[in-house]
């Protein structure tokens, strides 16, 4: 079983050719013709993912967000790029063709937190992302309650609607489609990176807003994706890893 073999499954479910215009998913790193030693799943190719993968015999990554976005300067003994290449480690990015896809992130996050009925919306960019429905009707404060135990961690947000059902997602940095998205008549909006400003808007139109974390709404889809490869290729040990040097207080 080579690269090319993952990245071709890949790539029938979750089209690298979808990715946004902006973006660097697809094979990034090595050589497509290496046999596959065992993957690392993950959201970020930190080195702690490097680490996993030198120490569990692992040569292939398979990361969401790209480990090379912009353009790469130089290459030195300090960098990510330099240890994958020290040590024959591949990488496969899957970014926002993974958000945008049947069964990637956004679906994920939508039935993650609860909800029905999920359909896509294509905003002005060509950016799929999905609404549904809560099985109730439920406040923004119960709301916000519920999104944060189920993704374990501090969630802000603004609005006092009582009477949430419809429900828009969009996981990592959604905070500028929130006037497309308020177009659409949802109740509420969970995304992440909001900035303030963002915020002060969507409180003056009356919108409940929800900033989720962008780690903690992304890394949802490292489990079923490890699952599926598992699956795929039995064969292959496959190890998920979750770290993240974001740290929140209590």
């Amino acid at each position: 079983m080579t690269v090319n073999d993952i990245y071709t499954f890949l790539n029938e479910k979750y089209d690298f050719s979808s990715a946004l215009s902006y973006d660097n998913a697809g094979h990034l790193v090595g050589s497509l013709d290496s046999a596959v030693t065992g993957i690392v799943v993950c959201l970020d190719c930190t080195e702690e993912a490097v680490s996993m993968a030198v120490e569990k015999g692992a040569n292939l990554i398979v990361s969401h967000h790209p480990v090379i976005f912009d353009p790469l300067k130089k290459v030195t003994d300090e960098s990510i790029v330099y240890r994958l290449i020290r040590n024959d480690i591949s990488v496969i990015s899957a970014h926002t063709n993974l958000d945008q896809a049947d069964g990637g992130i956004n679906e994920t996050l939508a039935k993650v937190i609860g909800l029905e009925n999920i359909e896509k919306v294509t905003d002005s960019e060509g950016f799929v992302y999905r609404i549904g429905e809560t099985k109730e009707p439920i406040s923004a404060d119960d709301f916000a309650k519920e999104v944060s135990s189920i993704l374990n961690l501090p969630v802000k947000y603004v609005g006092t609607n009582s009477h949430i059902k419809r429900v828009a997602v969009c996981s990592g940095s959604g905070g500028s489609m929130l006037g497309e998205v308020a177009e659409t008549g949802v109740d509420a909006f969970v995304t992440a990176d909001v900035k303030h400003d963002v915020f002060l808007d969507a409180h003056s139109i009356g919108m409940v807003l929800l900033d989720a974390g962008h780690f903690n709404t992304e890394d949802i889809i490292v489990e079923p994706l490890a699952k599926e490869l598992k699956k795929a290729f039995p064969d292959i040990k496959v190890i998920e890893n979750h770290f993240t040097p974001i740290k929140h207080t209590k």
